[in-house]
């Protein structure tokens, strides 16, 4: 009995311990909820009213430092960019700028590369970085990402460069020939054949000339505003047509099959022309007597079918270098032959421009010295209707020239006269 009561008195006694145990617990979390944290004496009690709501709101990358240089507030694209690290301001000049700005009070500014995170492969993201004092204690940063911005002016840059080399060639040809015409006045065979190069030079100045005006066109116009149904076939027709007197000359085949009863949904002038540029390339790349194919056929895909158009030839074909820039605007793979054939290097930037405005993309399969298939995949006339109306925006930038696997041979062709 005095055992039962011992082992009793010794329950009671561990149940008010661990009573006391956990009310002491409970005060003392409750305690440590209460004491103001890091953050919370950062966010509420340093920040002046409104500037947290202002900093959620802006574009830039935002970054406060108190004056130990820590992190007080810092935005979603501030860590995305990698600004900030570990609660600190990871770029050291940044971080030099904002010691300059907390002492003396001026603000600076300044445009940085800095490292791309997650590649290994030394790309830099170019940024300008504005720093200004926030009250008497805090520092503000702001950052603007001036990559793309950059790269578009790089583009346009280098595209005013090419226009004023391409323009420069035809003129200064046609003025030496005007002034070879008339120091030979009385050679009326050299006046002749002097003629003949102004010809010449004269026609490839208007082809380059309109083909920067079309180029302007689709890179401006939406083709979907006056869309209709389009024949595939009359499409094909009107390439081949377009390339019969080049084809003939070299006694190159031409041959279509396929294309029977197959609509797509766009502009016919653009779709047309970005067809007849294909198939002028083959054309003009293919060595005489040889093949250039026109094929055509209905795929299937998750947002609806596609229509595919490859033209294939047995040309000089493309390297795995130049393939990631035939789409450029004035890249030209051989300039040599392209002087030779007249062409203006802008052939294939339209075809790419034409085929994203309307929704599809256009790819490119190439071995050198066996050949090229060129091919667009463009949404068939009631899935495009559908698509252009549930997304009328389209991003004409988009597309370029990823490779694929060679087109299948050709179905039953038919030959063209």
């Amino acid at each position: 009995m005095d055992v039962n009561a011992a082992v009793a008195a010794a329950a009671a006694i561990a149940g008010v311990l661990t009573g006391v145990i956990a009310m002491l617990a409970f005060r003392w979390s409750e305690r440590d909820q209460k004491r103001p944290t890091r953050t919370s004496l950062h966010t509420d009690a340093v920040l002046p009213p409104g500037v947290d709501t202002v900093l959620s709101v802006l574009r830039s990358s935002a970054v406060v430092l108190d004056e130990a240089d820590a992190v007080v507030k810092a935005s979603s694209a501030a860590y995305a960019l990698g600004l900030v690290r570990g609660g600190k301001l990871s770029v050291e000049p940044m971080l030099q700028m904002a010691r300059d700005t907390r002492r003396d009070g001026e603000i600076r500014q300044v445009e940085l590369d800095l490292p791309r995170r997650g590649t290994g492969r030394g790309e830099a993201l170019a940024v300008s970085a504005r720093v200004a004092p926030l009250g008497s204690r805090l520092v503000l940063l702001l950052v603007e990402d001036l990559t793309e911005a950059r790269k578009i002016e790089a583009v346009r840059r280098d595209f005013v460069a090419n226009v004023s080399h391409e323009l420069k060639t035809p003129v200064g040809a046609l003025s030496l020939l005007s002034e070879a015409v008339m120091d030979a006045s009385d050679e009326p065979e050299a006046v002749q054949r002097f003629a003949g190069r102004m010809q010449i030079e004269a026609t490839r100045l208007t082809n380059l000339v309109q083909e920067l005006i079309d180029l302007s066109r689709v890179q401006n116009d939406d083709p979907l505003e006056d869309a209709e149904p389009v024949r595939v076939d009359e499409l094909v027709a009107e390439a081949v047509d377009r390339c019969r007197h080049q084809a003939g000359t070299k006694q190159i085949i031409m041959a279509a099959g396929g294309t029977a009863d197959l609509h797509v949904w766009g502009n016919r002038g653009q779709l047309a022309a970005a067809l007849g540029n294909l198939v002028e390339n083959a054309v003009n790349y293919s060595p005489a007597r040889t093949r250039v194919g026109i094929a055509a056929r209905r795929i299937s895909a998750p947002g609806g079918d596609l229509i595919e158009l490859a033209v294939t030839d047995q040309g000089i074909g493309i390297s795995d270098k130049d393939k990631e820039r035939i789409f450029e605007r004035f890249y030209r793979v051989d300039p040599a032959r392209s002087r030779a054939t007249g062409g203006t290097g802008l052939g294939l930037a339209i075809v790419k421009h034409v085929v994203a405005s309307h929704g599809g993309e256009v790819t490119v399969w190439s071995a050198e010295n066996q050949g090229s298939t060129f091919t667009l995949r463009l949404p068939e006339a009631g899935a495009a209707r559908d698509r252009a109306q549930q997304h009328p925006d389209l991003d004409d930038e988009a597309g370029g020239a990823p490779d694929s696997s060679p087109y299948e041979p050709l179905p039953a062709p038919e030959v063209l006269p």
